[in-house]
């Protein structure tokens, strides 16, 4: 009988820690998930980009510009927001079949910026259109380390809008363990890759206009899906970085 009881006092103890351990652990795990915009090109004046080719690239390619519109899948049939809505356009063209890339980069070439992704991002998710050529697309962000990642954003060989959408590896850190925790990504650029066996011209135009001749790619609304919640603790203010610059900067008592 005696065995009995003790059996199930230490039956009753593991299942009260392992009920503690998961409170414990509970915060840690708590997700807060929202959609936030990082550009919808809208307002081209307030939003620079520029793009930079292999060299390959044609004359004056590649160029960029921004158009009217957007996928119907957000803007519907208003055509008010059609007439408002912009998108960024890439036009490419290269000498010769190959491994030949485009890079599409935020800010200017005299002063290349990174975008700032809020939160500890999940997804990221962009509306492209293409004209159904064999590339592909992909994505660089930087840590808070300066380590820069190559994030596949997957094939272009599609015709129309199509929504682009990938996860954000786990394996890179958007944390540490010392306050403040959160280290945001940074998204520093595109790169639009052909394949070799891909053609480099579209077909047809062989006796028209460069501009006639170049491949041509349109971005929309790029997004991530993000974890904005944050453990808040006895002096958790206390860890933004601001709060010292008055008392302990350069005019601090030394």
């Amino acid at each position: 009988m005696k065995q009995h009881i003790n059996r199930a006092l230490l039956i009753t103890v593991a299942l009260l820690s392992l009920f503690g351990i998961g409170l414990l652990f509970a915060d840690e795990t708590t997700v807060n998930l929202e959609s936030r915009v990082v550009q919808d090109f809208s307002k081209p004046e307030a939003q620079n980009w520029f793009v930079l080719g292999s060299k390959f690239s044609t004359g004056d390619f590649p160029r960029y510009g921004f158009i009217k519109g957007g996928p119907i899948a957000i803007l519907g049939d208003d055509q008010s927001a059609i007439q408002n809505a912009r998108s960024l356009s890439v036009a490419m063209l290269f000498n010769r079949q190959e491994y030949n890339w485009v890079d599409i980069v935020p800010g200017t070439k005299d002063k290349p910026i990174e975008l700032p992704l809020p939160g500890r991002v999940k997804m990221i998710d962009m509306w492209v259109w293409s004209g159904d050529f064999n590339y592909y697309l992909e994505a660089f962000v930087r840590d808070y380390r300066g380590i820069v990642y190559t994030i596949p954003m997957g094939d272009l060989n599609f015709a129309g809008w199509k929504n682009l959408r990938i996860n954000i590896p786990d394996n890179i850190p958007q944390s540490k363990k010392y306050l403040p925790r959160r280290e945001g990504l940074t998204l520093v650029k595109f790169r639009i890759w052909t394949r070799p066996t891909e053609v480099v011209v579209i077909p047809g135009t062989e006796g028209g206009t460069d501009l006639e001749k170049a491949v041509k790619f349109n971005f929309n609304n790029i997004k991530v899906l993000t974890d904005t919640f944050e453990s808040l603790f006895d002096g958790d203010t206390l860890s933004n970085p601001d709060v010292y610059k008055d008392a302990l900067g350069e005019s601090a008592k030394k």
